[in-house]
């Protein structure tokens, strides 16, 4: 059985990313666009479109081209949006990379991607890789030794190029994403991905009548398609912060006035449950938006009543430029649990994990979404593309979903392995390939295990030689990746539960046994 959504059909036109916000933005002229919390420094409509034609054109001097990749290595800020913008005008393409990677991580991605180009902040040049082979010019928001400095290209006189793009073709996104396993992968979204999944989610969410506040990272599609490029679009006013601290997020709430906040679960939490959070500071909050992971029920309710506030809920992935569901901002007969029906010009399908037969309503399986905004492949990795997307355009998403007779889906549990750590997503097969070099681990499986503020942790079940203990292992794996990878826990067992074919049983590993440490 297929689900379609109820929204009627929309027309995407066939215009790159750059020209549907732009136009738009000439409309909003004066009206702040985005503001960044910490400073109250701005750009209005008018201001931001003129800056990223004048970046555009400053990149183009500098040699960037059509199909030139530009890395963004930075904080949430108004100026990540010039960028991005300047480079997709530029008929170029952007990869976001999240500022705690190591430099390890960050050269990994730079390498894959192709990326000639770096956009950074002073106190992350250091993690910029050093090797002229890889990156061509580094472009800093601030002081930087051997940089352009980003001032330099905002005053650009150098008229941007006229350049043919082909919005169904040409990628304007890279963001990487570890899909339902393995390493992260290049996820190619065109032009028309990302304009298709703005005017899906634009009736949604909010309006260009709302300031809204930038929490998710703009280096996260969820953080990049439904806070900065919808706002834009919209005309509403951005609020940006470089990163969540709760006395910033309630200073910039209460400051100015914002009525609708995009938030993942552990941070709804943390604010429903923080005893010395003043009410009064957020009264100017309307709405809430939670996606990247499940949110419990209890938790949405419980902030909703402390903050008078309504939470809705949405669902995504990468791979979907985010959003193929949503719970829309003027439905009022949506289960706060649901992630809501489709979103336009979206179908879905339930499968049997099992058989792969096609279920009804009301039985749980794996969803499958098809629709314009599903992106055009995985980069230079046609085998894990189709492995991910069949003939026919359908997307896996990995995930156990159901829904009831009025059409609302629920996601109920997760066949992919990924583990969602405050809704950025881990691949265990990175940290077990990264545990089974340290010279006293045996075997290794890294397994998700259940945590009340962060949703999951990072758990390894080592087979260990030696005598290398719990904190000894945790410490040595935190020196070696992103914050957000690192194993908060261990078990040592005497052997890990593999199939025939050598996969790990990680089904057996989450049942209680053997002796965590």
């Amino acid at each position: 059985m297929i689900f379609r959504s109820p929204d009627p059909a929309i027309t995407i036109p066939d215009v790159p990313l750059p020209d549907l916000i732009l136009r738009r933005a000439e409309r909003f002229g004066p009206k702040p666009a985005l503001i960044d919390g910490p400073t109250g420094r701005g750009y209005t409509f008018a201001e931001f479109a003129d800056s990223v034609r004048r970046t555009a054109g400053g990149l183009t001097a500098h040699g960037f081209e059509k199909g030139s990749v530009m890395a963004l290595l930075a904080p949430n800020s108004p100026e990540y949006g010039i960028v991005f913008l300047a480079a997709a005008l530029a008929g170029g393409v952007s990869t976001p990379i999240n500022p705690t990677a190591t430099p390890g991580e960050v050269a990994a991605q730079i390498r894959d991607s192709g990326a000639r180009f770096l956009f950074t902040v002073p106190e992350l040049v250091h993690k910029a890789p050093r090797d002229a082979a890889l990156l061509r010019h580094t472009i800093v928001m601030g002081p930087a030794p051997r940089a352009i400095p980003l001032g330099e290209l905002l005053q650009s006189r150098f008229p941007a190029r006229p350049v043919r793009i082909h919005p169904g073709a040409d990628v304007a996104a890279l963001p990487y994403s570890s899909g339902t396993t393995g390493w992260p992968k290049g996820v190619q979204l065109t032009h028309r991905n990302l304009v298709a999944n703005i005017l899906q989610t634009a009736s949604g969410i909010f309006t260009g009548e709302d300031t809204i506040i930038g929490v998710p990272p703009f280096f996260h599609i969820y953080g990049l398609t439904v806070v900065l490029h919808l706002g834009l679009y919209l005309g509403a006013t951005d609020v940006t912060l470089p990163r969540f601290e709760m006395e910033a997020f309630l200073d910039a709430v209460e400051r100015h006035g914002v009525t609708h906040a995009n938030l993942v679960p552990p941070l709804i939490l943390a604010l429903a449950k923080h005893p010395s959070i003043e009410v009064r500071r957020l009264r100017s909050l309307r709405t809430v938006q939670s996606g990247a992971a499940p949110l419990p029920p209890e938790t949405a309710r419980a902030f909703s009543e402390r903050f008078g506030c309504r939470v809705m809920q949405g669902y995504g992935l990468s791979e979907a430029s985010p959003v193929t569901h949503l719970a829309p901002r003027t439905a009022r007969n949506i289960p706060i649990e649901s992630i809501g029906p489709p979103v336009a010009g979206t179908e879905c399908r339930l499968l049997d994990p099992d058989s792969g037969a096609e279920l009804d309503a009301g039985q749980r399986g794996e969803l499958h979404v098809r629709g314009p905004q599903v992106m055009k492949g995985y980069l230079n990795d046609p085998d894990k593309t189709a492995a991910m997307i069949d003939g026919d355009g359908w997307l896996r998403t990995g995930d156990i979903a159901s829904t009831d007779t009025a059409g609302n889906f629920y996601i109920v549990d997760r066949a992919k392995e990924l583990i969602k750590y405050k809704g950025y997503a881990v691949a265990p097969a990175e940290l077990e390939a990264l545990l089974l070099t340290h010279p006293d681990v045996v075997d290794a499986a890294v397994i998700p295990s259940p945590d009340p503020v962060a949703g999951e942790v990072p758990k390894a079940v080592v087979v260990r030689t030696g005598r290398v203990g719990a904190r000894q292992l945790i410490a040595w794996v935190a020196e070696r990746v992103s914050p957000h990878k690192k194993i908060r826990r261990v078990e040592f067992v005497e052997s890990i539960p593999k199939s025939a074919s050598g996969k790990i049983l990680r089904r057996l590993l989450r049942e209680p046994s053997g002796r965590a440490s």
